[in-house]
């Protein structure tokens, strides 16, 4: 079966079709309205999941920002109120997990403190993600590893020293581990998808890949270069105001992703060298073969 893990019901890993994972994010702008709506555009792309970020602003907003002023649509507030603003509670998180299930997609999330870990728990998550900023907060982790559940560790920013760090605390049973380079959006000369090819060297756990570029191309290569899970950031619209949105995918590239990652999973094959029966006719007909009588 080769390396690989569970994210709810799906085997993902060697062998699987890579999971595809629509971030959602804080796209949402604090709008159910517009979290299901991307819940939806997630589910007919045909996406595996949604996901979210969850945090306890409290907590996260250090306190030196917290009273730092920031324009929004909700006009200018403090740091601390557009992080409570953005945030789902546990009404929207009902409503959310509804959703998923009626439209028969997964949804999980990130969760930035160990507050987050405890109310997400109470959905039943088939995975956490431990989001880039979060690789060397040793609490969170432990947390989150005490779940039992699938981690998806995602590495930007990050030294392969401090991964080692993390993995090291996670174990490899149930984690899964994404190259990923933290800017937002990132330039193709820094994405270094490579990087692929060295975690699988690295870990023995399944290897994916989490992009913040614009455009899809290098995501389809980022998969024929061995990544079994792809996450890209999903949006309705690139030019709504927020944070992510400019490195984030729209709907009808979406679709596109999802379409272009199936051809290439198709197309990569097995590695095997055969001759297929579509190509006998014009064998038969072109080729001339050496070493009959005479030759």
């Amino acid at each position: 079966m080769g390396r690989t893990i569970r994210i709810g019901d799906q085997l993902v890993g060697d062998g699987q079709p890579v999971y595809i994972a629509a971030e959602i994010g804080i796209n949402h702008n604090g709008d159910l309205g517009i979290a299901r709506e991307l819940i939806d555009v997630a589910a007919r792309a045909g996406c595996d999941a949604v996901k979210f970020q969850k945090r306890t602003p409290e907590v996260c907003v250090p306190p030196e920002q917290r009273d730092r002023m920031r324009s929004t649509p909700w006009g200018e507030i403090t740091y601390l109120e557009y992080r409570e603003r953005v945030e789902l509670g546990p009404a929207e998180y009902g409503s959310i997990d509804e959703h998923c299930r009626h439209e028969g997609i997964a949804w999980f999330a990130s969760p930035w403190d160990e507050e987050s870990v405890t109310f997400l728990e109470a959905f039943d998550p088939p995975a956490y993600k431990i989001a880039s900023a979060a690789l060397t907060d040793e609490a969170l982790l432990k947390s989150v590893r005490s779940t039992g559940r699938t981690v998806v560790l995602s590495t930007g920013m990050s030294s392969l020293e401090q991964v080692d760090q993390a993995v090291d605390l996670l174990g490899t049973d149930d984690l899964l581990i994404t190259h990923c380079t933290s800017s937002y959006p990132c330039p193709p000369d820094e994405l270094n998808l490579r990087m692929i090819e060295t975690l699988r060297n690295r870990y023995p756990c399944p290897i994916g890949y989490s992009g913040h570029e614009v455009g899809l191309p290098t995501t389809v290569v980022a998969v024929a270069l061995g990544a079994c899970y792809v996450e890209r950031h999903i949006t309705l619209d690139r030019a709504m105001w927020g944070s992510d949105h400019a490195a984030s995918v729209e709907p009808g590239g979406f679709e596109r992703l999802v379409h272009y990652i199936r051809v290439t999973e198709t197309a990569l094959g097995d590695g095997e060298k055969r001759v297929y029966e579509s190509e006998r006719p014009l064998m038969a007909r072109v080729r001339r073969v050496y070493g009959a009588a005479g030759d």
